[in-house]
């Protein structure tokens, strides 16, 4: 077979690694310079290859219709016999019903067809035709018709079939499958010994990181527990907001348990047809226990884990592939060694069927990074980055209260972009605190504001600054009156400290601060603007909370809030509200009240502050942006009002 080579050869591609040599002998024969190739002779394959053919086959027809199209006219019978009585055709072909007359001075030819049951003979010889002076010629063709309609056919119907055949099999190669490998799992698979993410490089999640080394040991030696007859979690669901380092989480897991690691998206179970996601379910833990010890990370479990019996009755997609998730993981033996890990950010819609013991029997809380976790989060981010010696991590943990790891991760890596840019050879702690406001509000605009524009916008975010000041909440951090993503200016006061509880008299000096920008509009121009929305929504938004669920207002310590949760959300459109429109009503009114109360007391500050007000937007107007040592030079130390305050305290004592 290879002794007569004359051309490059094709043959199939390397499979999965697996070297197939041709024989040298084989090899030294062959032309110099001449290579061969492998191709992978499969489904996809032939399918692209019939696509091609048929394709060729319709643009030859076209071509060739193209090119004869001038030569050839259709014309009927009566017109052609009259052509042949004139003298002027020199051949006629009958094929069938169809008769081909072919002229003597041009190289046209006139096609015609007849009735079944009537031959062409029959039809000279009515109209006195003698077809001795002509070429008359009887072909049959039945037996090509049939083909050619065979071809036809498979034309008109198979292409399209191919067609979709195709576009099916080209989306399932992207997610890892094809068309022939629809119900497989495409769960991306980190080969034991690969995984280069250990606990050492997940900062901030101690706690979390505690309760998986068990998990990690029971991998590595699961005779110890077996011995104490204990069983292992079969399930553990990683719970928190987005950005804590679920996902990083989980490959650490796998990376301290050296075990090969398959991780699949939620989403990614669920297709258009229906029962391939729980195929796939059944496939993915099947390689997992074929594997030995393993783990199985589910990310964004909600996507297919949500509370089963909706609107759909329990019969769709999503449902079906959480009953086979339920099942599979059911059918773990006592001595397995496979472990399901699970990730999601909205641990309240699961189904409770999902967390009972022997599916997921742990449940792991991460939640946003505190200041000893921001600031061993920012050590890690920054390993590989020129900082300058005067960066105080302590201070950028500080100013980074309410990040997540993934935005440390980001601020840092900005803040080395625009050191970059900037052609610097080290990131400064300017550098950081730009990122750090461009992560939370967006890049800076440069518009061109009118001064009339400018001088609101300076009072408004003034007059935030003024209340916040004077109710001594956080330090005011930065105020700008340029542009930022969908704010025209900013008032920033990250909080000083970690807190996990508001009090009554915070929450009513954070509303009076947020409505300080309105007030202060109402008290220079004696008109208000548009700018105040987000301000207005959220005083109302903490009106609301301190009324209807924490208990804070005249109406007593009763949750007049939502009376379903998030997993019984369906109900709520079906069933009536539990409150009476009578109280309904009182409710509004006390949100109402407070709201309103909180505007008096920011217009009460701003009238005592007047003069500082109209100071600090001229400041702001003059250069656009200032810091807290700036604010402070116009307002006065916080220091210094705390002591004033004291000496006060202490006279009236």
């Amino acid at each position: 077979m290879f002794k007569k080579i004359k051309k490059k050869i094709l043959p199939q591609k390397k499979d999965k690694g697996e070297d197939k040599k041709i024989p040298q002998e084989i090899l030294d024969k062959l032309p110099p310079g001449m290579k061969i190739k492998r191709i992978e002779i499969g489904p996809g394959n032939l399918i692209r290859w019939a696509l091609s053919l048929l394709l060729m086959y319709m643009a030859v027809s076209t071509l060739i219709s193209f090119l004869v199209g001038d030569s050839v006219k259709k014309v009927p019978i009566s017109e052609l016999v009259t052509a042949v009585k004139e003298d002027k055709v020199e051949e006629v072909t009958v094929m069938d019903n169809e008769i081909l007359a072919k002229l003597k001075n041009n190289n046209q030819t006139l096609v015609s067809s007849k009735e079944n049951d009537i031959s062409m003979t029959e039809i000279f010889q009515k109209e006195g035709v003698d077809i001795s002076k002509i070429k008359f010629n009887v072909e049959n063709r039945s037996g090509w018709k049939a083909v050619g309609e065979i071809f036809t056919l498979l034309l008109s119907v198979g292409l399209p079939i191919l067609f979709l055949l195709w576009m099916f099999n080209r989306q399932g190669n992207a997610q890892g499958g094809g068309i022939f490998g629809i119900g497989k799992s495409t769960a991306k698979l980190f080969i034991k010994g690969k995984q280069s993410t250990k606990f050492k490089d997940v900062a901030g999640v101690e706690e979390a990181k505690m309760d998986l080394e068990e998990v990690v040991d029971f991998l590595k030696h699961p005779e110890k527990y077996q011995k104490m007859g204990a069983r292992a979690p079969r399930g553990v669901l990683l719970v928190g907001p987005a950005g804590v380092g679920k996902t990083l989480l989980a490959k650490a897991v796998a990376g301290e348990a050296n075990v090969p690691f398959y991780s699949m998206a939620g989403s990614e179970f669920m297709e258009m047809l229906v029962g391939v996601g729980a195929s796939r379910v059944r496939d993915l833990f099947g390689t997992a226990k074929k594997a030995g010890k393993a783990i199985i990370f589910i990310d964004e479990i909600d996507a297919i884990g949500r509370m089963r019996g909706g609107f759909d009755g329990g019969h769709g997609e999503r449902e079906q592939t959480l009953n086979q998730i339920l099942v599979e993981m059911d059918g773990f033996e006592t001595n397995s060694a496979v472990v399901v890990l699970a990730a999601t950010n909205r641990g309240d819609l699961l189904d409770p069927a999902l967390l009972r013991p022997g599916r997921f029997d742990r449940r792991v809380v991460l939640e946003m990074p505190d200041l000893e976790a921001r600031e061993e989060i920012i050590k890690i981010h920054a390993k590989g980055k020129p900082f300058e010696r005067a960066v105080n991590w302590k201070n950028v943990a500080k100013r980074t209260v309410g990040f997540s790891g993934a935005d440390i991760e980001n601020m840092l890596n900005e803040a080395a972009i625009k050191a970059a840019r900037e052609n610097k050879e080290k990131i400064s702690a300017a550098d950081i605190d730009e990122a750090a406001l461009k992560v939370k509000l967006g890049s800076e605009k440069k518009r061109i504001q009118s001064e009339e524009d400018k001088k609101m916008t300076a009072y408004h975010e003034a007059g935030h600054a003024i209340v916040n000041y004077v109710e001594e909440l956080d330090p005011v951090h930065r105020i700008s009156i340029v542009s930022r993503g969908m704010a025209l200016g900013f008032t920033l006061i990250p909080p000083e400290k970690d807190r996990i509880h508001e009090t009554r008299s915070r929450l009513i000096k954070q509303m009076a601060m947020a409505m300080g920008g309105r007030a202060a509009e109402e008290l220079v121009f004696n008109d208000t603007t548009t700018g105040a929305s987000s301000d207005i929504n959220h005083a109302t938004n903490i009106a609301r909370s301190m009324v209807e669920d924490w208990g804070m207002s005249d109406l007593g310590p009763i949750n007049w809030g939502t009376q379903y949760d998030a997993t019984d959300m369906e109900r709520a459109w079906v069933e009536p509200s539990k409150i009476s429109s009578g109280m309904q009503t009182k409710i509004d009114e006390e949100i109402k009240k407070l709201v309103e109360n909180s505007m008096d007391e920011a217009r009460k500050i701003l009238r005592e502050n007047r003069k500082k007000l109209d100071e600090l937007a001229e400041v702001l107007v003059k250069k656009e942006s200032i810091d807290m040592k700036e604010f402070e030079e116009v307002m006065g130390r916080r220091e210094m009002k705390n002591k004033k305050q004291e000496t006060r305290n202490k006279k009236r004592e």
